[in-house]
C-alpha cells in the first residue's frame, strides 16, 4: 500500500467573525499501534470550544481502556464525557459550540469515523464517493428537538434552525440550548482495502457548494494531498462558499 500522506487547507470565510474552524491531523504512536488521528471542528459563537475539542477529544477516546476490544462504546463515550466537560466549564469557555467530525485510521487499516454536527467525513473506493458521516439536521431531528422541549424554525430565506438559532440538531457546547441539542455522535467504521484512495475530511463551507463525488474526483486527481486539499478549498471559494473553509485529504495509495 505504501505509506498514508495526508494534507489539509483552512480558509478563513468571508462572514464578519474570526476564523472558527480548527482541525488535528497527524500519526501517533500509542500503545505499540500507529494511529492516524483526523478531525475537523467548526465552531459557533467563539472559538473557545473547537480549540478545546483540539486538545482534549482525542486523547479523551484514546483514555478508554477498552478501545482496542470496543472502539464504537469508546467513541460515543467519550464525545458525551467532553461534552459534558465543555458545560462544566462554561464559564470559561462560554456559550458557544461545535461540530466535530473524527477520524482514527488504525495501523492503516482500519478507520473508525465519528462526527456531531454537519462537518463530512466523503471515503473515495474505486473513485466512488461513500459518504461515511451524517448530516445532523435540524429538520431529520425535529421530533427528538420538539420532545425536548425546544422547536425547529424554518424562516425564508434562511436555513432550518433550532430554536431558531443553531443550524445543526447536535453540537459540542452551546449551553442554552443543550436541553433540546444531543451530543452523541454517529460513528461508522470500514477497512482500508486495496481500492479505498483517499478519505477527505470537511466543514460545510465546502459540503455547501460542494456534491461529494465532485470533492472526490478533484481530489483524486491530484497526487500530493496537501496540493489536493488547498484545491478543494479554492474551489470551494470560487463557487461562493461564504462559511470558514476546512478540509482534511489522507491519501491511502500513490
Amino acid at each position: 500500500m505504501g505509506p498514508v500522506k495526508y494534507g489539509f487547507s483552512l480558509v478563513k470565510g468571508k462572514a464578519n467573525h474570526p476564523m472558527e474552524d480548527y482541525h488535528v491531523a497527524k500519526f501517533v504512536q500509542f500503545r505499540g499501534q500507529e494511529l492516524g488521528l483526523f478531525a475537523i471542528y467548526d465552531g459557533h459563537l467563539g472559538d473557545t470550544v473547537p480549540t478545546y475539542l483540539q486538545r482534549h477529544l482525542f486523547s479523551n477516546i484514546l483514555k478508554e481502556d477498552d478501545f482496542w476490544t470496543d472502539p464504537n462504546s469508546c467513541i460515543v463515550r467519550a464525545y458525551e464525557t467532553t461534552d459534558q466537560a465543555i458545560l462544566s466549564h462554561s464559564p470559561d469557555l462560554g456559550r458557544g459550540g461545535s461540530t466535530a467530525v473524527t477520524a482514527i485510521l488504525i495501523n492503516n487499516q482500519k478507520l473508525w469515523i465519528a462526527n456531531v454536527g454537519d462537518s463530512r467525513a466523503v471515503l473515495s473506493r474505486r473513485g466512488v464517493a461513500i459518504q461515511m458521516t451524517v448530516d445532523h439536521e435540524p429538520n431529520t431531528e425535529r421530533g427528538i428537538i420538539e420532545n425536548k422541549g425546544g422547536f425547529v424554525s424554518n424562516m425564508p430565506g434562511d436555513v432550518a434552525r433550532v430554536n431558531g438559532q443553531l443550524a445543526v440538531a447536535r453540537a459540542f457546547g452551546d449551553k442554552n440550548l443543550k436541553s433540546h441539542l444531543r451530543s452523541d455522535p454517529d460513528v461508522q467504521h470500514d477497512d482500508i482495502d486495496p481500492e479505498t484512495e483517499l478519505l477527505i475530511l470537511a466543514s460545510d463551507g465546502l459540503w455547501k457548494v460542494m456534491a461529494n463525488q465532485e470533492a472526490v474526483d478533484i481530489a483524486i486527481r491530484i497526487k500530493d494531498p496537501q496540493k489536493a486539499a488547498k484545491q478543494l478549498a479554492a474551489e470551494a471559494l470560487d463557487r461562493e462558499s461564504k462559511d470558514d473553509i476546512s478540509c482534511i485529504v489522507v491519501r491511502f495509495k500513490g
